[in-house]
């Protein structure tokens, strides 16, 4: 059975409504990045960076998967399937997917603040005063500007596994993700979906410039 490994970003989520901020301003939501996603931050002020993720979290609720969750979920009748995605909602989850990796973290999660092992279930409002076992505050179970990305080596291991690299939604801009599709069997076919892609086709890419729910459609025909 061959194995597809997904790397995914912002772009599939956007489809479900989830707004997401671009680099280009800074701001996500209208607040600074460095204000809501960045340890300093947290520190500064963390009334405002967990209201902000209470925010994020109320409004994960009121979405929901779209086609090209769905559609990488099905894939799993036919092939091995690895999602790796940037996004930190649970839409690949809920669409069906069983095997997914979230790099920057996961929003319906919290963790201790002294203690990255101490992860725990959360789907409400996270305030000042929710602690953990020791007594120690709860953050969100983010991946902030400036933190190491624990799962960035499992995922090199796994793009080294692939016998089909599909790309959705994401610029490959930001590192460490940007750098996966160099572990990739040079080989390897690789498949870009993104609007307004990045890159250019060659004889190992192939580019489907349509949004995340329209270029799933396209892959899944080129497959056949």
């Amino acid at each position: 059975m061959k194995h597809i490994v997904v790397l995914t970003g912002a772009g599939i989520s956007a489809e479900s409504g989830i707004k997401t901020f671009r680099d280009a301003d800074g701001l996500w939501e209208g607040h600074d990045v460095m204000e809501v996603a960045t340890p300093q931050g947290f520190n500064k002020n963390p009334e405002l960076v967990l209201d902000f993720y209470n925010q994020r979290r109320k409004q994960l609720h009121e979405v929901k998967p779209n086609s090209a969750h769905f559609d990488l979920a099905a894939l799993e009748k036919d092939y091995k399937v690895t999602i790796i995605t940037q996004n930190v909602d649970d839409l690949h989850e809920r669409a069906g997917s069983s095997n997914v990796i979230h790099l920057h973290g996961e929003l319906l999660k919290v963790k201790s603040t002294k203690n990255e092992q101490d992860i725990k279930p959360w789907t409400g409002d996270l305030i000042l005063g929710d602690v953990c076992d020791k007594g120690h505050q709860l953050r969100p179970h983010i991946v902030w500007f400036g933190e190491d990305v624990p799962m960035i080596e499992k995922s090199i291991d796994i793009c080294e596994t692939a016998d089909i690299l599909l790309i959705i939604g994401t610029s490959m801009q930001v590192y460490p993700a940007a750098g996966l599709m160099n572990y990739v069997p040079s080989r390897t076919p690789v498949y870009f979906i993104d609007p307004k892609p990045a890159i250019a086709s060659t004889k190992h890419i192939t580019v489907i410039a349509d949004t995340a729910t329209n270029g799933m459609s396209s892959f899944i025909e080129s497959l056949k």
